[in-house]
């Protein structure tokens, strides 16, 4: 058994709470939370979740999905190491996720051209104050191979009337 590490769309902060990622605008597909794999080791995803903040109790869901995009990746602001952190024994080794604005982080400003996926969950949340938490039965987790990109990505439906920004939080606890 390995180590279990999360990470979430945001920076970690030491004092301040946390960032808020803008979700995205009317039926505009965006990444909030991305992680890279290393060419040496896979990971497998034990759960996953995400949450929004909008008010607007009439907005349609937002539909949000986990998947694996193989090698392509979206430009995101890059996580820093602090930023995946050891989820249940704190003195675990750093994570080996690949950082940098094309590899581990959050908050996307270009998708990039995904040809084939591998869908690990989607779900419709709703925006107002809606969250969804996925956990992975014990054997049965969703398995993302070495040099692969993982994303939580988020899709506002059409007719969605949503506050600019929409506002969200996600997160990936996985094992290596």
């Amino acid at each position: 058994m390995g180590y279990l590490y999360r990470v979430n769309s945001f920076p970690m902060s030491t004092g301040a709470p946390a960032s808020v990622s803008i979700g995205s605008t009317v039926n505009t597909l965006k990444t909030i939370l991305q992680l890279a794999t290393p060419a040496s080791t896979g990971i497998r995803v034990v759960e996953w979740g995400v949450s929004f903040e909008a008010q607007n109790t009439t907005a349609n869901p937002c539909k949000v999905d986990l998947v694996d995009t193989g090698s392509v990746a979206a430009t995101v602001t890059a996580h820093v190491a602090a930023g995946v952190q050891p989820w249940g024994d704190p003195n675990a080794p750093a994570s080996s996720l690949t950082l940098g604005t094309t590899a581990t982080g959050y908050n996307s400003t270009a998708e990039g051209t995904v040809t084939t996926s591998r869908t690990g969950d989607a779900q419709f949340v709703l925006p107002a104050g809606g969250q969804s938490i996925m956990q992975y039965p014990l054997g049965r987790e969703f398995v993302v191979g070495p040099s692969r990109i993982l994303r939580v990505r988020v899709t506002t439906s059409s007719g969605t009337t949503v506050p600019a920004p929409l506002g969200s939080f996600a997160y990936v606890i996985f094992e290596e």
